[in-house]
């Protein structure tokens, strides 16, 4: 009996094919471009005016920018972006990331309807585009219907804060919608008579969702080079500015370093062996969330340092020159736990030791806040050299 001719590609869902190379594509890449601008613009609005109320704002601006982004990321890693219509769907992504960029300096302000009328619709708007295109393939199209159904949930919060609320309370419309879309993606899209996607739909790539992450978090560190580039302060002396740049660049040497060390050289072969490699997708985007803000942080940190090094630091500078080293040591600390099923001690020494340092800085220099953190930071990395001096390869064991 004759066999069946093969599905022409235009009709076939455009899944990826399991033996195809999975490497990031240039179109990938490019679009990553969008969010270099973001971070820099979260990083300067966080310094804007430095409150909790900034801070809070800030995060709700990083979080959705980043579901952007992760959500993106894993399109790209469950179907193919060599296709025509999954690279058209990039560049409308890309697009629309750009638009919600713009509206970040004023957010919650008078452009909260752009950034946040952008988010629902790229979310939604991938749904619709998606479903259609995925239509022969069951597993697929259910998916793709139970991650559109949250969205359209999130959504109202969204828009209900975009038009009808300002300030404190646009903050927590739309901290209660991002909070939705964090909870569907960590319970798997539960919806009723299609239930959550199974298991078995939830294998990641190893090679590429490893090498995404690993790109965003150097464009995280590429915002942290920015701010030490252009705010180079002219109002003070020689010295003095070129100690403020010093300390900003070797903490970002720094940050590079305690990340890559290990635990970042050995993600794709955690990922590979783990028992069940969704339990790197349930986690990885909230870990490197964290380590990504503790960045965006610093960043905005190294904005206020280097604009007045001298002085005393008041403790909203403070919080923002050590919060941001914290907040990535923390990160890191469950990244470490996500490839080793342990945490360093060092992790979460580097804390304690801001937490030390912090009522003495209050009476010093914003430098020398600042180079306090960094020998922090620097201690270390310290211990991770000296931890893995002399000792063969560690193998990575993720959590079962």
């Amino acid at each position: 009996m004759p066999t069946a001719a093969p599905e022409p590609a235009g009709r076939r869902a455009p899944v990826r094919d399991p033996e195809a190379p999975r490497r990031v594509t240039l179109l990938e890449l490019f679009f990553d471009l969008v969010y270099v601008v973001a971070l820099t613009l979260i990083s300067r609005n966080l310094v804007a005016g430095v409150s909790w109320q900034q801070a809070a704002e800030s995060l709700v601006i990083l979080m959705a920018i980043w579901w952007t982004w992760a959500i993106t990321t894993l399109v790209t890693d469950i179907y193919d972006p060599q296709r025509t219509e999954i690279k058209l769907l990039i560049v409308a992504v890309m697009f629309g990331a750009l638009l919600m960029t713009t509206a970040i300096p004023e957010a919650f302000a008078s452009r909260g309807l752009v950034f946040g009328g952008t988010y629902v619709a790229i979310h939604l708007g991938r749904g619709l585009f998606l479903m259609p295109a995925v239509r022969r393939h069951t597993q697929s199209s259910r998916r793709a219907i139970r991650i559109f159904v949250w969205f359209a949930v999130s959504a109202v919060p969204w828009l209900i804060g975009a038009l009808a609320a300002h300030g404190t309370a646009r903050l927590w419309f739309w901290a209660g919608a991002l909070a939705i879309d964090y909870l569907g993606f960590r319970l798997a899209y539960p919806v009723p008579w299609l239930g959550a996607v199974p298991h078995a739909q939830r294998n990641v790539t190893a090679e590429h969702l490893s090498e995404r992450y690993q790109q965003f978090f150097i464009i995280a560190l590429g915002d942290a080079v920015l701010v030490a580039g252009t705010v180079f302060s002219t109002h003070h002396s020689e010295v003095e500015n070129l100690a403020a740049f010093a300390v900003a660049f070797f903490t970002t040497l720094l940050l590079w370093r305690i990340y890559v060390h290990k635990s970042g050289e050995l993600l794709p072969h955690a990922i590979a062996r783990a028992a069940q490699p969704s339990r790197f997708l349930n986690t990885a985007p909230y870990t490197h969330l964290l380590m990504v803000a503790g960045v965006v942080a610093t960043a905005a940190g190294f904005d206020l340092v280097l604009l007045e090094p001298t002085g005393h630091t008041p403790p909203a500078w403070l919080a923002v020159i050590l919060g941001g080293p914290a907040l990535f040591l923390a990160g890191r600390a469950a990244f470490e736990y996500e490839v080793f099923s342990r945490v360093s001690r060092s992790r979460p020494g580097g804390v304690l030791a801001l937490l030390t340092i912090a009522p003495a800085a209050l009476f010093l220099a914003p430098v020398y806040a600042s180079g306090g953190a960094m020998l922090v930071l620097a201690g270390v990395a310290v211990a991770d050299y000296r931890r893995s001096r002399g000792r063969p390869p560690e193998e990575p064991v993720p959590p079962h």
